[in-house]
């Protein structure tokens, strides 16, 4: 029965967002003006510098293509509020008629097309993916949020998932992920293998590494904020898509001229077939598991993943002075599969389950005072819970555990013009957090319940300031945190500096102190039945510190006639880890203790644009070592020094196709070993030196094809091929001991071999 009607369920959503009326309203061929100024970049070997908040919702009709440059900057000028300023280093500057600038702070873009179309570094320091604009990525042919960022250099997953993210040798908890300013504790469907942020929906995606801005806190490592489109919509559009791993559809619907309604929503398509794409998936998430191994006398049957989520924003323009914006997300992994055994005669046969679900809604309301004044209110609620049931069919056991997390926060900003050059920003920001942790067992009786609550109270200042020939931006500001579980006072300065000169030429430098109360641990490895074991804990300020961090970066680079040389090495520091949260597999899984992590770096991108062709090679070096003084080697390499990372990608984009091809090399993650000659002491592996020894290196290569093309006169279409791991290389990802019979065994966990995914999407 309870498939059967998940089955229906899976139709109707089918059935709904395929019942949509394939057209659309004829708009007198506008186009967003972003995509516009990218198409004039490349036709006259220029680049603008504007703010991409200002331009983001402006739609003109073309220029014509017989124009020269400088009456296609006269016909943009007439089209929009905008005047346009040629300077003699080939770089317009795209600025507002009005005597008065919308009062958010706005960060230009210094350079376009950072890695391709749609990857801009803003003067901030932060980069941007601007997903209306995006181009293509190797491998990607939807594009996946979390998966795109891992294009910069500094940015990687150790595993290949996006539950993962490494930001400059950080762990995937010391990231603050933010949709629509709602702080996520989820990140994953599949359990992390594709991002659980439908791109359909989402407008860009912001990334910080470092120099964050003071109204932030969490994400000791760094940044990762998505927004859905700011603006209104006045016409009807869509779309409806499928590949091999979901169905999925968008919709946004005007109400009126001051509002308008958008909604997302996918789903698994696991119920009607399963495709190479989903085993692939589906063997790689349950490769040295419970669910792929058990009991000599348990066979595992009846295996069934399913996923889905679903995304609304809702945008009213009161008047021209205020706003309000409502959010909403829910998200859903599932996973079940029957453990079987025969005992004589007696058949018995139990199911053991594994879910992980997010839940959060926002409202934002802000107003204009005057030509100086913008104040802006926040609230959202975010829930997460990760539950799982490992039924031991052997013994009549139930094994319940679960992790919650419920989040509230509230946040008030205040921005003031105090002239053209410079603005401020002042803020208050709660947070009440509670962390909730289950584990419930039936026979003998046993059950734990621990739920902790933790308020921070904050309160930010930045300053920031932009010359008046715009080659200069410095923001800087103290943000002041009070923990009142803890008593605990922090004070938290956050700076972000960039200069260009010599026309061609910037220096940046950022710095900033952040600190955060969450972080994940792994209790034991086979917890939730081994698939997704990290569980969030609360600080406690005594064996789990708070954690803080400081980090600092200096970088230049050179931009000029299609080429880009960049470069920028970090410093970071981040203290009050533990070894629960570094994903211990040695001598020190059980270990119980914290210390700090100390990483040095570098990262470098040469980028050339040709025409059509687009060729990118970044390499990142890092040093990351531990220190844990309670520990018998107080230092030593951290789990994430990968040492050496180099990406090299190219694209062709014409109007009607894309088409991109790249590889991923890293030399491979560090590993602790058995001594080879005294491998077990005491009935207890006798491993080597810690992390003194490396996996195999890492090798990918990926490629995707993306071709557009008309359905009818007024509907669009797209359809995309992708390969990853074009060359089937198996990549050794983990590995970990373990004694059986006397005997060391070595379990290793591989990367996704080949996994093609095919995806058509119509669009009205």
């Amino acid at each position: 029965m309870a498939i059967q009607i998940k089955r229906l369920i899976t139709v109707l959503f089918l059935g709904f967002i395929f019942s949509f009326q394939i057209h659309s309203q004829d708009t007198e061929k506008k186009k967003p003006l972003s995509e516009i100024l990218s198409a004039l970049e490349q036709r006259f070997n220029i680049q603008f510098n504007y703010a991409e908040d200002l331009v983001s919702s402006v739609k003109v009709i073309g220029p014509s293509q017989s124009l020269s440059l400088e009456e296609v900057l006269n016909y943009l000028k007439e089209k929009t509020n905008f005047i346009f300023q040629l300077t003699d280093d080939n770089m317009v500057l795209v600025i507002t008629k009005a005597a008065d600038f919308d009062l958010q702070e706005l960060s230009e873009i210094i350079v376009s097309g950072y890695i391709v179309k749609g990857i801009n570094k803003l003067s901030n320091g932060s980069f941007e993916i601007d997903v209306s604009d995006f181009d293509i990525l190797p491998g990607l042919i939807d594009t996946d949020v979390l998966h795109a960022v891992q294009a910069f250099s500094g940015i990687q997953s150790i595993n290949e998932t996006v539950s993962n993210i490494n930001i400059r040798g950080g762990s995937h908890d010391q990231n603050l992920i933010l949709w629509d300013d709602i702080k996520m504790y989820q990140s994953g469907h599949f359990f992390g293998l594709i991002s659980m942020f439908n791109p359909q929906i989402t407008e860009r995606v912001s990334l910080t590494k470092n120099g964050s801005a003071t109204e932030f806190t969490d994400g000791v490592s760094g940044t990762i904020s998505m927004q859905t489109e700011k603006e209104v919509n006045d016409t009807f559009k869509g779309n409806v898509g499928i590949n091999f791993i979901d169905a999925n559809g968008f919709v946004d619907i005007p109400i009126s001229d001051k509002s308008s309604l958008q909604v997302a929503a996918r789903k698994s398509i696991s119920d009607f077939t399963e495709t190479p794409t989903y085993n692939n998936f589906f063997e790689r998430i349950s490769q040295d598991t419970e669910v792929e191994n058990n009991a000599m006398s348990i066979i595992n049957s009846d295996k069934a993943f399913d996923f889905y989520d679903a995304s609304l924003r809702w945008i009213y323009k009161i008047n021209n002075k205020e706003e309000l914006r409502v959010n909403f997300i829910n998200v859903a992994n599932e996973l079940m599969f029957n453990e079987n055994t025969s005992m004589g005669s007696v058949d018995d046969s139990r199911q053991s389950s594994l879910s992980q679900n997010s839940i959060a809604g926002a409202i934002a309301y802000s107003k204009i005072w005057n030509t100086k004044w913008q104040t802006t209110l926040e609230a959202y609620e975010t829930d997460y819970k990760l539950k799982s049931i490992n039924a031991n069919v052997l013994e009549s056991q139930r094994f319940l555990q679960e992790n919650k997390v419920s989040e509230t926060s509230l946040k008030l900003k205040t921005n003031y013009k105090i002239n053209n050059q410079l603005q401020l920003q002042n803020g208050y920001h709660f947070v009440e957090t509670q962390i909730t942790n289950l584990d419930d067992v039936d026979i003998p009786r046993f059950r734990l319940l621990v739920s902790e609550v933790v308020r921070t109270h904050g309160i930010f200042s930045q300053l920031s300031y932009k010359s008046k020939d715009r080659n200069t931006t410095i923001i800087t500001g103290l943000r002041y945190n009070y923990i009142d579980k803890f008593s605990k006072h922090l004070l938290e300065p956050r700076i972000s500096f960039l200069h260009k000169f010599l026309d061609h030429f910037s220096v940046e430098a950022l710095g900033e102190f952040k600190n955060q109360n969450t972080s994940q641990v792994v209790n034991f490895q086979n917890d939730f039945l081994g698939i997704e074991k990290r569980r969030w804990q609360l600080s406690n300020n005594d064996d789990i510190p708070v954690i803080q961090s400081r980090q600092g970066s200096i970088g230049l680079a050179f931009n000029k006639n299609g080429w880009l040389i960049s470069a920028d090495g970090y410093y970071k520091k981040v203290k009050g880890i533990t070894t629960q949260s570094q994903g211990f597999q040695n001598q020190y899984e059980f270990e119980r203790t914290s210390g700090f992590n100390e990483v040095r770096g570098l990262d470098f991108i040469i980028r050339k644009q040709l025409e059509k062709f687009n060729s990118w090679l970044s390499y990142s070096y890092m040093n990351s070592d531990y220190s844990f003084k309670d520990l018998a080697e107080s230092r030593f390499p951290s789990n994430f020094n990968i040492r050496h990372a180099i990406t090299f990608g190219t694209n062709y984009t014409s109007e009607k196709l894309k088409l991109s091809a790249g590889l991923n090399w890293n030399s491979g993650r560090p590993t602790t070993r058995p001594i080879e000659d005294n491998a077990i002491l005491n009935d207890n592996i006798n491993f080597e030196a810690t992390n003194s020894s490396e996996l195999q290196d890492y090798l990918r290569v990926d490629v995707s094809a993306l071709y557009n093309f008309n359905l009818g006169s007024k509907t669009k279409a797209n359809l995309g091929l992708s390969v990853w791991n074009l060359l089937d290389r198996e990549n050794i990802i983990n590995n970990f001991y373990r004694i059986n019979d006397g005997e060391i065994v070595e379990i290793r966990q591989r990367s996704l071999g080949i996994t093609p995914n095919v995806v058509f999407r119509v669009n009205f």
